[in-house]
């Protein structure tokens, strides 16, 4: 694990501009909100609710897995020094569902792994209203240059 405590965003942000970047994108039609930005870590909530539900009336695993990517994409970001040359896209991701939702919110809380010059991984631990882990999840970036 990285060095806990040391701001590691090279970008100046706040709740308003993460919550605003996502305006008319998935994570805004599934209720995706940041909550917390940390020297190290961000939080997010979503809701579990019809829009986030698979047919048995729990958390849908994708939808877990949309939160994390969304976490761990705009950590990436924000951990770039010039956005208009370089963008982080996402390389791999992984989750393990570990224990059902059916109501409420769930929580993302994104930490990192390890962030270099071209890839960063992210671990990505998702809880349910009593702090009980649903899901983990680790996703790898890739920082790319953009095309002119």
């Amino acid at each position: 694990m990285m060095n806990q405590n040391k701001r590691i965003w090279k970008q100046e942000t706040s709740l308003d501009y993460l919550n605003s970047m996502g305006k008319d994108s998935l994570g805004d039609h599934i209720g995706i909100v940041f909550t917390e930005i940390g020297d190290d870590f961000l939080i997010a909530k979503m809701p579990v609710d019809h829009r986030t539900k698979q047919p048995f009336g729990i958390l849908h695993g994708g939808a877990s897995v949309v939160l994390a990517e969304t976490l761990g994409s705009v950590a990436s970001t924000l951990c770039l020094t010039d956005l208009t040359k370089y963008t982080a896209v996402g390389l791999e991701i992984n989750a393990n569902h570990l224990r059902s939702v059916r109501s409420g919110f769930v929580y993302g809380k994104v930490t990192p792994i390890r962030v270099g010059r071209t890839v960063h991984v992210w671990n990505i631990e998702i809880t349910d209203d009593s702090g009980n882990v649903s899901a983990i999840s680790r996703l790898t970036t890739m920082v790319v240059g953009l095309s002119k």
